[in-house]
């Protein structure tokens, strides 16, 4: 029995994709409005005609529950009218969206499915139908269905900014670009495909093509997030100064902890460290509970020379995020030059490898926090207990240099030399740059008698040494990484 004859006409509002660099994904749900239907009536029985003008009343009722946001009332009438009339398009798409709108997307699948058996030429059944599977996790067959909805409609907008999008939520940026480039081109007003066209063309090195859609977009609409990615175009092309300002404008007009990260952490990365403390201080006391706030605060009061603090700065964060590795790297950089906390920053560790006891590195620092703060001001260390942690670090991770070379020191400081040696041959067959290493080396050859073996790693220390703007740029390296890293665990990255 036919009641409703002819395809809906619909219209899309597309999804709306948030990213950062680590392109964190969030898409609102598709809708559809109808906006016309046809009955189809059977003029040779009355009570035919009669049962079909009451489809079509109670389906008309449905629409306006549906679109008044009653989506259960829309729910149970739609229900009912599949019970009599089974094999309709417009009530399977419309069911499909009303549980979609309740996010019942598991519910909602078949009614999608159905509907593309129904009208496999609609574009529009099959980019719902795609959407759905993108939120179900179901991504190549995703994937399939937006491919034939450009292929049903290759010059509409809405069909290769959905295809690009799911592209980019994949991380396949490149397969991402000429479909958001080809949505560009159709509606060059679309904020949200302009915007994600230019995250695209930040990511794959195209930061100069960003700058110019982002100014674009900015005439439009004057948004943080604008500001923010052009930050990122402009730090991917080496213009500090002018990223540094872009974050300032975006975390004013949008204090969120993620801009103001953005904004702290750019002053760090290139040591403009007064700035960068006087952001951090501000950025922690209005989100305290920001561990990757603290976390570069401590940094910056670190790179500073602000060692008391950065440590103190450093514990409030291991508190907030326990199990976060970043953390426990500089808190063990600003402990060496500050052990006067000693016993909250032991305790720190300990948890630490309580909290992952596979983790070579935490045991590590467990061993050196032990050793270093008590080793000064406690005769009653047992130094077999810091032996053992640190072999037990290298049998977690055998090419764990500095492990090797502080057992190796551990030996030394006992006058056991003769073992020492082969911890630090091992530590040097891993990383030959330690230049610490060289030199206790060349002392223990010293202690063995093998003066020339230890003149040989006293002048290779020496020119080690010789670099030693090799140290800040290592330890400007782990703070790049800290940074990438924490803006990248905002979301998924490509």
């Amino acid at each position: 029995m036919c009641v409703f004859s002819g395809p809906a006409r619909a219209t899309h509002a597309a999804s709306r994709w948030y990213h950062t660099e680590a392109v964190s994904i969030r898409t609102r749900a598709i809708w559809f409005v109808f906006v016309a239907l046809q009955t189809c009536l059977f003029a040779n029985a009355s009570d035919n005609a009669a049962q079909d003008r009451r489809l079509d009343r109670d389906f008309q009722t449905a629409l306006s529950d549906y679109g008044s946001g009653r989506y259960t009332e829309a729910v149970s009438r739609l229900e009912g009218l599949l019970r009599e009339v089974p094999e309709s398009f417009e009530l399977h798409e419309l069911l499909g969206l009303a549980y979609s709108a309740q996010s019942q997307d598991v519910k909602a699948n078949p009614h999608f499915e159905k509907a593309v058996r129904l009208e496999p030429n609609s574009p529009a059944a099959r980019a719902n139908l795609a959407a759905n599977l993108s939120r179900l996790g179901k991504l190549d067959r995703a994937e399939r269905e937006f491919k034939v909805a450009v292929k049903l409609e290759p010059h509409n907008f809405d069909a290769n900014h959905n295809l690009g999008e799911l592209y980019v939520q994949q991380g396949k940026l490149s397969a991402a670009m000429p479909f958001l480039e080809q949505a560009q081109h159709i509606d060059s007003s679309s904020y949200d495909n302009g915007y994600d066209l230019s995250l695209v063309y930040v990511l794959t090195g195209r930061a100069g093509d960003a700058r110019v859609l982002i100014r674009e977009l900015l005439k439009q609409k004057d948004t943080a997030e604008l500001h923010n990615l052009l930050g990122q175009a402009d730090e991917r092309d080496g213009d500090f100064v002018a990223a540094a300002n872009e974050y300032e404008l975006a975390a004013h007009a949008d204090p969120s902890e993620s801009n103001l990260f953005d904004w702290g952490s750019e002053l760090l990365l290139h040591r403009t460290l007064d700035p960068a403390v006087e952001v951090f201080q501000q950025a922690t006391e209005r989100y305290p509970k920001s561990a990757r706030l603290m976390i570069g605060m401590g940094m910056a009061l670190y790179s500073r020379g602000n060692y008391d603090d950065a440590v103190k700065a450093l514990l409030k964060a291991a508190d907030l995020s326990p199990s976060d590795p970043g953390c426990y790297l500089f808190l063990s950089k600003a402990y060496d030059s500050s052990p006067g906390q000693a016993e909250d920053v032991i305790e720190r560790f300990r948890r630490f490898t309580v909290l992952q006891p596979k983790n070579a590195r935490a045991v590590y620092y467990y061993a050196m926090s032990l050793w270093k703060g008590k080793r000064a001001e406690d005769p009653t260390l047992d130094p077999h207990q810091v032996e053992s942690l640190l072999q037990r670090a290298i049998s977690l991770e055998p090419s764990f240099a500095e492990a090797h070379l502080q057992l190796g020191n551990l030996y030394s400081d006992e006058r056991q030399f003769a073992i020492a040696v082969p911890e630090y041959v091992r530590a040097l067959a891993h990383n030959a740059d330690l230049a610490d290493a060289h030199y206790r080396l060349g002392q223990a050859y010293v202690h063995t008698g093998q003066k020339d073996r230890a003149q040989e790693q006293f002048e290779i220390y020496q020119k080690l040494r010789a670099q030693h703007l090799a140290d800040l740029d290592k330890q400007r390296a782990e703070i790049r990484q800290f940074v990438y890293s924490a803006r990248t665990a905002r979301g998924a990255k490509p």
